[in-house]
């Protein structure tokens, strides 16, 4: 069987792109064939895929492998690197470990949000949030969200974020929302700068259907893992689940998700 990797890089990062040629002349000494085109990696079916970037990177590289089932192992260029499994001076010991096949992978929870605009549906994949948020100098806007077909609450907020786990430390972190630990299977709900004491983040399980709609106001931005909007009118919506595949991080047991927590958001005094 042939044995091939793919390399997915942050082409904005010039020391990215220097370490994907010595990741390519290590991996060919080694009798492996080396692909960069995406098309290449998942027409010949690679055997994983490494990320050279930051979560920003990897949350891209982790959403289109998602679909062909390839694992991605992710290293930090970035500054937070809640997701990246190691740091750029670990790559090539953790490389032998891969070859050695000392990892495990694991499976994160996405999500398929589909929209409702004037009876046309799109949907998109997120790995880790939906973010609804107010337009412009627009005033505050009151989001619903059903749960199950339900109505269950209301946000009058500047937006509410709808994320999975791996998502829980990305914006909705900043937002004042909880960490959740990639194991539990849950979605996330956090407002944005919440207009009343009692909206306050929620947390439900996988198996719900979520649908957010605006109950107070014309209409709201909404952007999916950060890549992509759309404006979402009053009378639209925008219906969540769980999609029905998982992402595939490379794990190499390095780091406890306990340690990852503790080393990115250590208080300084209590060194």
């Amino acid at each position: 069987m042939e044995k091939i990797v793919g390399l997915w890089r942050n082409m904005s990062k010039p020391e990215a792109i220097a370490l994907a040629l010595q990741i390519e002349d290590w991996f060919q000494a080694r009798g492996w064939v080396v692909l960069t085109e995406w098309e290449d990696i998942t027409r010949r079916k690679a055997q994983f895929l490494i990320s050279l970037g930051g979560d920003g990177t990897l949350l891209q590289a982790a959403r289109e492998a998602s679909t062909y089932k390839i694992p991605v192992l992710g290293v930090n260029f970035g500054r937070l690197g809640f997701l990246c499994e190691i740091e750029r001076e670990e790559v090539f010991s953790a490389l032998e470990q891969i070859l050695r096949e000392d990892f495990e992978i694991q499976e994160r929870l996405m999500l398929n949000a589909v929209i409702n605009q004037d009876g046309q549906e799109t949907s998109q994949l997120v790995l880790n949030d939906v973010v609804f948020s107010r337009e412009g100098r627009d005033g505050i806007i009151t989001l619903q969200a059903n749960l199950s077909g339900e109505p269950t609450v209301s946000y009058p907020a500047d937006g509410l974020i709808v994320s999975t786990p791996t998502g829980s430390t990305a914006y909705s972190l900043s937002a004042g929302g909880p960490i959740i630990s990639p194991n539990v299977q849950a979605i996330l709900l956090t407002p944005l700068a919440a207009h009343s004491l009692s909206a306050r983040p929620m947390l439900v399980s996988d198996e719900e259907e979520i649908e957010i709609l605006i109950a107070n106001g014309e209409k709201c931005m909404v952007t999916f893992d950060g890549r992509h909007s759309i404006v979402l009118y009053s009378g639209q919506s925008v219906i969540i689940k769980t999609a029905p595949i998982s992402a595939l991080l490379i794990r190499l047991g390095a780091r406890s998700f306990p340690q990852v927590v503790r080393e990115k958001l250590r208080d300084r005094w209590h060194e």
